[in-house]
């Protein structure tokens, strides 16, 4: 969502704009931290599926 103050817009309007916006929940990452097993290094998955052009 986008909100537009204007050039000039007193500080009490302004105010208003930001409470008016509804805030979402955001995801917990740190819950999936650690789950994923891989089998080889990062650094060498990324170096081989950047050498799959050639």
């Amino acid at each position: 969502m986008v909100t537009v103050i204007k050039k000039g817009t007193d500080r009490i309007s302004i105010q208003k704009a930001l409470e008016s916006i509804s805030t979402r929940k955001g995801m917990n990452a740190f819950k999936y931290c650690g789950k994923v097993k891989l089998e080889k290094e990062p650094l060498t998955i990324q170096k081989n599926l950047r050498n799959e052009w050639e």
